[in-house]
């Protein structure tokens, strides 16, 4: 019977991720995965290519908060890595960081303005960008945070379905 060994990797991040040791090697893994994933009732909420694959929620019970759990099988001394990370669909997570970059950049841009205007002794109101950008990233991590905390039932069902793949397959989980 094979063990796995699971190091957590979680903690409070934007995409909660954690690492499974798996005794065999990773091509092995990989077959032994894709084949596991080829039932009826895993074929409609997963999807899988080359060493990744992804578990879904189901259709009807996606919101904008619904998880995906992406899983990328690699080479390990012990035989193979499994790396799996939650993340929100791809469109809500492109909406995420362009506002977290646009956020910096009004960081960045105000504060060098103000800076450019207190030099010239100008009314220096570019600053004010600088703690509106904050907010707005720390608004982004809460966010993040209330999102994770609706989606903790839909994160615990994909890992039970990763789970229940890795327990047929392997033999334990």
């Amino acid at each position: 019977m094979n063990e796995f060994r699971e190091e957590a990797l979680e903690g409070v991040r934007m995409r909660p991720k954690f690492l499974l040791e798996i005794p065999v090697p990773a091509e092995e893994a990989v077959a032994r995965i894709r084949q596991g994933l080829d039932t009826p009732e895993l074929r409609e909420s997963t999807m899988a290519a080359g060493q990744y694959c992804e578990f879904l929620v189901d259709r009807s019970e996606r919101r904008i908060w619904s998880p995906r759990l992406s899983v990328r099988v690699e080479d390990a001394p012990a035989g193979a890595s499994l790396n799996g990370r939650f993340a929100p669909r791809p469109d809500v997570w492109t909406g995420f960081m362009f506002v977290y970059f646009l956020a910096w950049f009004a960081v960045a841009f105000g504060a060098t303005l103000g800076y450019v205007q207190q030099a010239s002794d100008e009314r220096a109101w570019g600053f004010w960008a600088v703690p509106a950008g904050l907010l707005i990233i720390v608004g982004i991590h809460i966010a993040s945070y209330v999102g994770q905390r609706l989606a903790e039932d839909q994160m615990r069902e994909l890992r039970g379905r990763l789970d229940s793949v890795l327990s047929r397959q392997f033999g334990s989980g």
